[in-house]
């Protein structure tokens, strides 16, 4: 109600929502129509094909290819979060020397394909191997497996120490002043108070990288590390069945699936207390 005047002003009620099927709906239901009817033809295939003698015969590779990729992902990652910690700190760092080379590594890792890095490093210090003969680096080089593991590593230590970067970051200066109050050294500040923060916010994009080299360790196949897409080729090649890669596929999409559940269980536990 206006007091000058003793009228009442009307109120701006929301607009009604609209019903029926209007065009964005009758899009959506048509998409989600589309894919599960893929989804049932793919099933259905699976089961007309479905071949005991052949999976009896591969799936023992597979599992061992699984195991393989397993086993190259778990250890780059692990190596690559080692290789970040110097990173980030040069990153943050305001020594303009450290920060113009860690700039760079990244720069060049992120803004380049995983693929070239790899056949930069399995190809290209393989034209160097007197000189690396010399120095003793020649039994680890000419590995397709060691070079994998070295350029997956160089790789994911740029992703890594950005994602690291970023989440400490973002912690606000207000923790380090208060910390720095009661007493604290820096030191104490990043590992009791700035860290948990930071690891919080950093937990997904961790998960996102580890998704990303799941299904980028695939590429190794090329240069003969029998991961599960080099079982799936050999597979493929000796019987041009088109479900050997079908099986390739669901379980690449059956590890992203538990890594993702995975991570949504561990975001859950670790924020019990930000929810009320």
């Amino acid at each position: 109600m206006n007091a000058s005047t003793g009228t009442v002003e009307k109120v701006q009620r929301p607009p009604v929502p609209p019903r029926g099927w209007p065009r964005k709906r009758i899009l959506g239901w048509t998409l989600v129509g589309l894919w599960i009817a893929l989804g049932l033809g793919l099933v259905a295939y699976l089961i007309s094909a479905w071949n005991p003698a052949l999976f009896a015969k591969y799936a023992p590779s597979y599992i061992s290819g699984l195991g393989v990729t397993l086993s190259l992902v778990a250890i780059s990652i692990v190596l690559g979060a080692i290789v970040s910690l110097p990173i980030c700190y040069a990153r943050m760092s305001k020594n303009r020397i450290l920060g113009a080379i860690s700039y760079g590594y990244v720069y060049f890792f992120r803004g380049t394909p995983l693929l070239a890095q790899t056949f930069l490093i399995y190809y290209g210090f393989g034209s160097f191997r007197p000189q690396l003969e010399s120095v003793g680096l020649w039994s680890f080089f000419r590995e397709a497996w060691y070079c994998a593991i070295f350029a997956f590593t160089l790789n994911t230590a740029a992703y890594q120490a950005e994602i690291l970067r970023g989440a400490i970051e973002s912690v606000g200066k207000g923790q380090w002043e208060a910390a720095s109050a009661l007493g604290l050294s820096k030191l104490q500040t990043l590992y009791k108070i700035v860290l948990p923060q930071a690891l919080i916010v950093a937990l997904r994009p961790y998960g996102n990288e580890i998704i990303l080299m799941i299904k980028g360790s695939a590429i190794v196949a090329i240069i003969t590390v029998y991961d599960l897409m080099g079982e799936t080729r050999r597979a493929f090649s000796r019987t041009f069945d088109f479900q050997t890669y079908l099986w390739a596929a669901l379980v690449y999409l059956s590890l992203v699936e538990t890594l993702r559940h995975a991570i949504d269980w561990i975001e859950r536990l670790i924020t019990r207390h930000l929810h009320r």
